[in-house]
């Protein structure tokens, strides 16, 4: 089942001097549920299109799963109002499924949508390991990298990227979404689908770094982050306290280094 990820409307470009008739190219958005062993766990609007990797991202960073292998199989179903992602769970895993469904960060466009208290919100995260060491240089030029890897966005101007940076070697894996956090589960389910440890690489966002994604990048053992916009201050609050680096304002040949500033070096990258 191939989705429709955009589509050409005209519109009306009206200019200081002039209106002239355009065609513009738009990204879809759809409804995915997430299913799970036949019931729904969560429902998200996002890009129909690498719609397995974001459904295992999900289940990854959600902590329903902590590994591919205890996934029995996957569907994809279409229905008149959206999609379902429907994944049949290792019988072990039911537990935790029940579990994270109190705990679960729910629909894209509010981020914290659908967890029942604020300790949730607070959930405590695993201390990410030692992870690669990048050049300065490496970091400067990660979301220029990036972007040079973002086809739905040159068609649109409307979706963010999540890639994958690893040390000597540049952005080796990219996925878009409209929605941010859609496009790091992508990347996730992606890592996990093709093999590659994420704590062998950084994360590059093309949005600010917000809590959800310090969070989902530290359960993925994941330790640089790295954005073209700004960090909110919570977020580098449990950045730090998850011994993760965040470098912001990545853009135009620099970056500001917020937090855990070791793995960012002025040498050659250590590819050991």
């Amino acid at each position: 089942m191939a989705a429709r990820v955009h589509i050409s409307q005209p519109g009306l470009s009206v200019q200081p001097d002039r209106a002239v008739a355009v065609h513009r190219t738009l990204p879809e958005e759809v409804a995915v549920a997430m299913v799970f062993d036949g019931s729904s766990a969560a429902v998200m609007m996002a890009t129909p299109a690498d719609v397995q990797d974001l459904a295992l991202g999900f289940a990854l960073s959600e902590g329903i799963v902590t590994a591919p292998d205890q996934l029995d199989g996957f569907e994809l179903a279409e229905h008149p109002n959206g999609l379902e992602a429907r994944f049949w769970l290792r019988e072990d895993r039911a537990d935790a499924l029940a579990e994270r469904r109190r705990f679960m960060a729910g629909p894209v466009g509010c981020g914290l949508c659908g967890i029942d208290s604020l300790d949730a919100a607070a959930r405590d995260l695993p201390s990410v390991g030692d992870g690669p060491r990048f050049t300065r240089a490496e970091v400067a030029r990660a979301t220029d990298m990036l972007r040079d890897q973002q086809p739905l966005h040159d068609q649109t101007r409307a979706t963010h990227a999540a890639g994958f940076l690893l040390p000597g070697a540049g952005i080796v894996l990219v996925r878009e979404d409209v929605g941010r956090h859609n496009a790091l589960d992508k990347l996730i389910g992606a890592l996990a689908r093709q093999g590659i440890d994420p704590a062998t690489g950084a994360v590059v966002m093309t949005s600010r770094l917000s809590v959800e994604l310090v969070q989902k990048c530290a359960i993925a053992g994941i330790s640089t982050l790295i954005a073209v916009s700004a960090p909110t201050a919570h977020a580098l609050r449990l950045a730090q306290g998850a011994g993760m680096t965040l470098a912001a304002f990545a853009r135009g040949g620099a970056f500001d280094l917020y937090s855990h500033p070791h793995r960012v070096t002025e040498k050659v990258s250590d590819v050991a």
